[in-house]
């Protein structure tokens, strides 16, 4: 099995690599000028005749290699573990969102779909045993992520949906639905379920023809409402002004809860409107757990050894290394030169003694 690397955001640290790199060439361009400003180049040279640019050269280069070692030790590779199988019980859910521009609207704070993506992340906080896959629609619709016990995963993609993701505009529900039905187990008709989170704003008149061919197969729809009847107009995120129609007349988008509604009885499922997060996640929770539930086994890892202790401890010996390193080289060759200069000094004669003249 691959290697991983468990935080691959934090390389992003290594584009600080080429910065710093600069930044040596700078320094080392700032001390020559320096150096040549201070007087006589000649007396410079003999006061710094000790100073080597090499082992300057070599103290840099390990800090940075540190550095980057540092960096890949943070990002952390991982070696998966052992595998055994792991048996549990769960449904399988296809969550639906809506990411029409209507979805902009704020008449719920912060907006319709940033409280809805609140509530799907939570949701799946709390779908421990199940199997969930994300579509994102609105003018079409696109499966961003298949049944997958990987939870992670279905956070990010549900954190990064928005408009941008599908650029045809529109409610297609139905399209939505069929897609969500063609990612179950076709040989199943149980354990399946939909939760479809949207205003309903555009009526789709395929969907409730789909969701009666969808409780053939056994598929229950839970439908969440997001916005008010009264409705609401639209900001533009790239204007951040309100949305017109053709007449000019600012676009109201409303909650339509009459096709949400038709949708979930069709499939003896659930409606709600999304009003209050914790009592629509309670209750989406325990509309959940009451569908039958199959036996599952998966293969999954259940650890992973991580090597960034090696990272970090090569990282801590080139430090040290650099810290112990001297930057001036040593005077043997001066302290040769010194003795020989002394051994070569002609030797003060002896002084020579008067005689003392006998009295």
């Amino acid at each position: 099995m691959d290697y991983r690397i468990e935080h691959i955001e934090y390389l992003i640290g290594l584009a600080a690599l080429p910065v710093l790199i600069l930044l040596l060439f700078w320094l080392l361009r700032w001390k020559k000028k320096t150096a040549a400003r201070m007087g006589d180049p000649v007396l410079i040279r003999q006061l710094v005749r000790n100073f080597s640019p090499l082992r300057f050269l070599v103290k840099t280069g390990l800090v940075l290699v540190a550095f980057v070692i540092i960096v890949l030790g943070a990002a952390n590779l991982q070696k998966p573990g052992s595998m055994e199988n792991v048996s549990r019980k769960g449904v399988d859910v296809m969550l639906v969102l809506d990411v029409s521009k209507s979805m902009l609207a704020r008449d719920i704070k912060p907006s319709r779909l940033e409280r809805a993506k609140q509530l799907l992340l939570r949701l799946t906080d709390q779908l421990n045993n199940d199997r969930v896959g994300l579509i994102l629609f609105a003018g079409r619709a696109y499966l961003q992520m298949p049944l997958t016990t990987d939870h992670g995963a279905a956070r990010m993609y549900i954190q990064n949906a928005s408009p941008d993701v599908v650029p045809t505009q529109g409610t297609v529900i139905g399209d939505a639905l069929k897609m969500a039905n063609d990612a179950f187990n076709s040989k199943e008709r149980k354990y399946k379920s939909i939760v479809l989170i949207s205003d309903g704003e555009d009526h789709d008149p395929e969907a409730l023809k789909i969701a009666q061919t969808l409780k053939e197969s056994g598929v229950m729809i839970n439908t969440i409402g997001i916005g008010s009847p009264d409705g609401s107009p639209i900001v533009d995120p790239a204007t951040n002004e309100l949305k017109k129609d053709e007449q000019g007349q600012t676009i109201i988008s409303k909650l339509n809860e009459a096709e949400l509604q038709q949708l979930s009885d069709a499939t003896n499922g659930r409606y709600l409107r999304l009003d209050n997060l914790d009592d629509a996640l309670i209750t989406m929770t325990q509309q959940l757990d009451s569908a039958e539930k199959k036996a599952m086994t998966d293969a999954e890892f259940i650890d992973y050894k991580s090597y960034f202790q090696w990272f970090l401890g090569a990282a801590l010996l080139l430090l040290v290394i650099e810290f112990f390193w001297p930057e001036r080289r040593t005077e043997k060759t001066g302290s040769l030169v010194t003795d020989r200069q002394t051994r070569r000094q002609p030797k003060s004669p002896a002084p020579t003694k008067t005689p003392i003249p006998a009295t």
